[in-house]
């Protein structure tokens, strides 16, 4: 499992979204906060890991996640985690909640797919299988960013594209499987006992903002920041305010584990 790295001190890991790769919390990891290690993994299948996969399943990501903490000795951990890293984020809270010391959800849901949604899936399966990565791009791309980073900041664009681009078919394949297989999360919001911080991008239309709302009032105790001027990855359409928020729950959390 290939990892990026940055900072010293408590640990905070960092889960990508699909079809992306660690590469997307390359503004986070510009800055860690003073006393905070942030640990960026490529999930299994993607980026520089191993692409051989057989992941088929959040958790099998969650217990890819679980060894690397055995591996780096790390106890507990804040899990921060981005639409399907914010599937795997939860899937690692069900599995082993002691190891979570907070939780951040950012632009993510805890519902599993509809049968329109699964139906979708299933057509861009088809759409990589005639032209590739570069086909997940081009029809991803118009939703994962919003309006406001798609006519402002064709960089960000550029950006993504390349990302999706770097994989392998086939760790996007099974990726697409792992979405479409994935359990129904929204009966064990209600015992996550960490301090919880939920991030929507005020233009998020593949995760709107609403469904943050419904997260917020059943994770006891969690707060909702929208982003505006985002999209569906709001820590790359608009880093500051992405890295503020996170900040903040950071600074309370202090340098005790």
């Amino acid at each position: 499992m290939a990892l990026l790295e940055a900072g010293a001190g408590e640990p905070a890991l960092f889960v990508h979204a699909f079809p992306l790769s660690a590469g997307m919390w390359e503004p986070q990891l510009a800055s860690p906060p003073a006393g905070w290690r942030f640990i960026a993994p490529d999930l299994r299948g993607f980026g520089r890991s191993s692409h051989q996969s057989g992941a088929t399943r959040v958790e099998h990501h969650a217990a890819d996640l679980l060894g690397l903490l055995d591996v780096l000795a790390i106890d507990r951990a804040v899990v921060i985690g981005l639409s399907m890293g914010g599937y795997v984020a939860l899937a690692l809270m069900r599995a082993a909640p002691e190891r979570v010391r907070a939780l951040v959800l950012c632009d993510t849901r805890a519902d599993a797919d509809t049968d329109e949604a699964r139906a979708n899936r299933q057509r861009l399966r088809d759409q990589l299988r005639e032209g590739g990565p570069a086909a997940v791009a081009d029809a991803m791309l118009p939703r994962l960013l919003g309006p406001t980073t798609l006519r402002d900041r064709p960089e960000v664009a550029a950006k993504v594209r390349g990302l999706i681009e770097a994989n392998r078919a086939l760790g996007i394949d099974e990726a697409i499987v792992t979405l479409m297989t994935r359990p129904d999360s929204t009966p064990g919001l209600a015992r996550i006992d960490v301090p919880t911080l939920l991030v929507a991008g005020e233009e998020d239309a593949l995760t709107p903002v609403a469904l943050h709302e419904r997260m917020r009032e059943q994770i006891r105790g969690s707060r909702l920041v929208v982003v505006a001027g985002a999209g569906h990855l709001s820590n790359l359409e608009r880093p500051a305010e992405f890295s503020a928020a996170l900040g903040e729950l950071l600074q309370a959390l202090g340098g005790q584990s």
